[in-house]
């Protein structure tokens, strides 16, 4: 699930967990929901529906024909397809952790179990923290030999990363006060570092 392809995949499914829908109304709410980094084009869908129809995941009819045009073919999720979906939903390995992936399992967090939520948000807080030492460690040693708009962009990547930590971790107390039986997760890659405070 880790590949571009794979998490297309897993956000139409979503998708038409809700509703049926047609190609168009597919890609516009792919585009405004989890806001990738360019835009979805109908030659990255079409190729990916086309593919979960051959493996049986969704199913595709002729919609309501509209007045002189041609009926717009409607996309609906199997039963296999529920089943596809909900494994992948529980997979809490670092593919989850991952920017694009991250979104769209987030996305869905209404329909994954508390425990899977939990370990996916601590890997992908392990995951910033690692991110964040990394950028503090580049401008350490660059900070005397580069370009102002390159240090600017160095301090912008620092800060976005400082604020998705703080955010991971509210979200990690929420999840933990509302299921306080839960134990630490084991999925992150690291322990996570010794307090020092808040970082702003």
């Amino acid at each position: 699930m880790g590949n571009r392809s794979g998490v297309l995949e897993l956000a139409v499914l979503g998708l038409l967990h809700e509703a049926p829908m047609h190609g168009y109304e597919l890609r516009k709410r792919v585009n405004a929901q989890f806001g990738w980094g360019r835009v979805l084009s109908f030659g990255s869908l079409y190729p990916c529906l086309k593919a979960m129809l051959r493996n049986g995941l969704i199913t595709a009819d002729p919609g309501t024909p509209e007045a002189g045009r041609r009926p717009k073919i409607v996309y609906t999720i199997t039963a296999d397809g529920k089943d596809h979906f909900a494994h992948a939903m529980h997979d809490a390995g670092p593919s989850a952790w991952e920017d694009d992936t991250f979104g769209v399992r987030f996305s869905f967090f209404g329909r994954t179990d508390p425990a899977t939520r939990l370990r996916i948000l601590e890997g992908r807080r392990a995951r910033m923290e690692e991110r964040l030492a990394n950028f503090r460690a580049a401008m350490s040693r660059t900070a005397e030999r580069v370009d102002a708009y390159t240090l600017e962009l160095q301090r912008h990547g620092l800060e976005s990363a400082e604020r998705e930590v703080r955010w991971l971790n509210e979200l990690i107390d929420g999840e933990r006060r509302q299921q306080p039986f839960l134990p630490p997760s084991s999925t992150s890659p690291h322990p996570p570092p010794p307090d020092q405070g808040d970082s702003r």
